[in-house]
């Protein structure tokens, strides 16, 4: 997801649900002239993400801040309205207004931009029994695969007259989600 942000210079990128910041320094690193920003809910994660991205060398590049993914303020929070790139790695999962946040990241992408979503499939290529066991794995961390995401995201970039397209990845383990 990462190497087809198909960035331009000076491009923003918001990623949402941003924990730790690997991903972000990762961008970063593979694309040296865009500016990126994450928010998280978890002032922890936060914590780390800092530390992770003071240690990369990139804190003129990366800018955080602490949000809830459903409801923020970008002005407020990074002084920019919409974002080039809004992108969700497995977050929708793990945040439980995940609609209102995929609205909300929809929200904040530019006309002309791209929301990116890659999270957790439902498993519906596997065998049942790795399907039982890996679902109810994630169940222990409060991570619930969206089995609708594919018909939201439909819904969503009906609605903002834009193009949707989503597909299982690795016999559904992964869905990869995108609103143009």
């Amino acid at each position: 997801m990462i190497d087809r942000l198909d960035l331009q210079p000076g491009a923003t990128v918001l990623e949402v649900g941003c924990g730790t910041g690997r991903n972000l320094i990762r961008a970063a690193r593979a694309w040296p002239d865009a500016r990126f920003y994450g928010l998280d809910i978890s002032a922890a994660m936060l914590t780390t993400a800092r530390a992770k991205v003071a240690a990369a060398g990139l804190p003129g590049r990366i800018t955080l801040a602490q949000a809830d993914a459903a409801d923020f303020d970008p002005v407020a929070l990074f002084g920019i309205a919409r974002f080039d790139r809004v992108v969700f790695s497995y977050t929708l999962s793990m945040i439980p207004p995940w609609r209102a946040a995929l609205q909300q990241g929809l929200a904040v992408t530019a006309a002309n931009g791209r929301l990116a979503v890659m999270d957790f499939g439902t498993q519906g290529g596997w065998p049942a029994w790795w399907r039982t066991a890996f679902l109810a794995w994630l169940r222990h961390f409060d991570v619930t695969p969206r089995a609708d995401l594919a018909e939201e995201v439909a819904s969503l970039a009906t609605l903002a007259n834009r193009q949707a397209d989503t597909r299982a990845l690795w016999g559904g383990y992964a869905c990869e989600a995108t609103i143009a």
